[in-house]
């Protein structure tokens, strides 16, 4: 069925879909970042084209994470559709519980899916999960803050001079932070930010014989520069901001420099929801010079759970959610800045969105990350946030707690590598890697 060519009379829609089909209601669980708030908002186009209804369900990161995952493994049936990523997809399309997108429609036009998206969503060569939007991570600054500290920031800075320049912009009489960066724990909250930023100080968490690195200097250098920068720079409480905190300091004006996911480019540039959207500039991740930045790769994914019941219904909001044509409805309404980014090969060559001012950086930033071979010595998972395998995210939530514990004065670093060090070889090893 064309989504473009479909319409039907108002008074059908809640009964049948355009192929005769009893119409379905489909229940979306999602993460509340904007895109997703975004396009609950036009769901309604979604109705009109097929009929179906959406309900859905809205959480906080860590929460989605646990929801979703407790209800697959223990095929609870609650979704139809899940909002997932690039570290569940493979692991969760090997158990078999979720239905793969090897039919999607002629129109819908899979081969346009960026490779390092559809790499990352696919299993075996299948495609397991569309990519809704995709991201790497870059450096976000105030240009006129960076100005009055008489800087000028580099398309690839180093941590030292993030350092400095957070210190030099850094204003505690009038709320000026330096830097915001998450310390949220949570395995794709904070967890995900020190590990990345990890990488580029030449740490890992595993040799090659799945032996945890936490008692090495790398983690050390890594940890301490962090807690020093942020206690010199940071916002306080920085130990439970996430992603939603750290966007909403910036967009009030509150940070000098915010180093996140590329997708929040668009809502720090928005005059309708930015108070520093003209005074925006953009850089790569930073590095330290040993050939490997801080910036990750991830994809907020649509999947279908094996075992629905609505499986047709759901590849159909799907194709809608994911596709060229949302892109364009996005586009019409709230501008080509807007629009899910870092998804489709299209976009990148589409000379409207060429013009937004972060979309080449978005483009870079995505290309540059390479999961297969993320770290400076060699590691035997994929993945630069994040290792690809099943026990990660139970390892990594503990890890990030003893973290942000740190981040919150509550133990030094030194007592924190020290128990991550041993949570991680004692899980590993009762998953039987050692």
């Amino acid at each position: 069925m064309s989504f473009r060519k479909a319409s039907f009379a108002a008074t059908a829609m809640t009964l049948v879909t355009a192929g005769g089909a009893l119409a379905e209601t489909l229940t979306i669980a999602t993460v509340n970042n904007g895109d997703m708030i975004r396009m609950q908002g036009l769901t309604q186009d979604f109705t009109d084209r097929t009929g179906h209804t959406v309900e859905w369900v809205t959480l906080e990161e860590n929460v989605l994470r646990q929801r979703v995952t407790t209800d697959i493994a223990a095929k609870g049936g609650s979704f139809d559709i899940m909002t997932i990523g690039m570290y569940e997809t493979p692991i969760w399309a090997a158990n078999g519980w979720l239905v793969p997108l090897d039919d999607l429609s002629a129109e819908y036009d899979a081969d346009d899916i960026l490779p390092a998206m559809a790499n990352g969503l696919s299993h075996e060569g299948t495609l397991y999960a569309a990519p809704f939007y995709g991201e790497s991570s870059m450096l976000m600054y105030r240009t006129d803050l960076m100005e009055k500290a008489g800087l000028e920031m580099p398309k690839a800075p180093t941590w030292q001079f993030v350092k400095e320049a957070a210190a030099a912009m850094t204003d505690r009489d009038n709320d000026i932070n330096g830097i915001c960066l998450r310390g949220k724990a949570g395995w794709g909250e904070g967890g995900a930010f020190i590990t990345a930023m990890s990488n580029s100080f030449g740490a890992r968490w595993f040799d090659e014989d799945w032996n945890a690195q936490f008692d090495t200097q790398a983690w050390a250098d890594t940890l301490n520069f962090y807690v020093d920068m942020m206690t010199e720079s940071g916002p306080a409480g920085y130990a439970t901001n996430g992603f939603n905190e750290n966007l909403s300091l910036f967009q009030q004006g509150k940070c000098g420099m915010w180093i996140d996911a590329t997708v929040a480019a668009s809502f720090v540039t928005n005059p309708n929801e930015s108070t520093v959207a003209d005074k925006v500039g953009f850089a790569l991740a930073p590095d330290n010079g040993l050939g490997k930045r801080s910036n990750w790769l991830w994809a907020w994914a649509l999947a279908i759970p094996a075992g629905t019941q609505k499986e047709a219904a759901a590849k159909e909001f799907i194709e809608w959610a994911t596709s060229k044509s949302y892109i364009e409805l996005v586009a019409a309404k709230e501008g080509w800045a807007n629009v899910p980014p870092g998804t489709r090969t299209s976009l990148y060559e589409n000379p409207e969105y060429q013009s937004v001012p972060f979309a080449q950086m978005t483009l870079d930033s995505i290309l540059s990350a390479d999961p297969k071979n993320p770290t400076v010595d060699p590691v035997p998972y994929v993945g630069i946030q994040f290792a690809a395998i099943p026990e990660f995210a139970g390892i990594a939530t503990e890890v990030s707690q003893e973290f942000s514990a740190v981040y919150a004065g509550q133990q030094t670093v030194e007592e924190a590598l020290a128990k991550a060090q041993a949570l991680t070889n004692d899980a590993m090893e009762a998953a039987g890697y050692r």
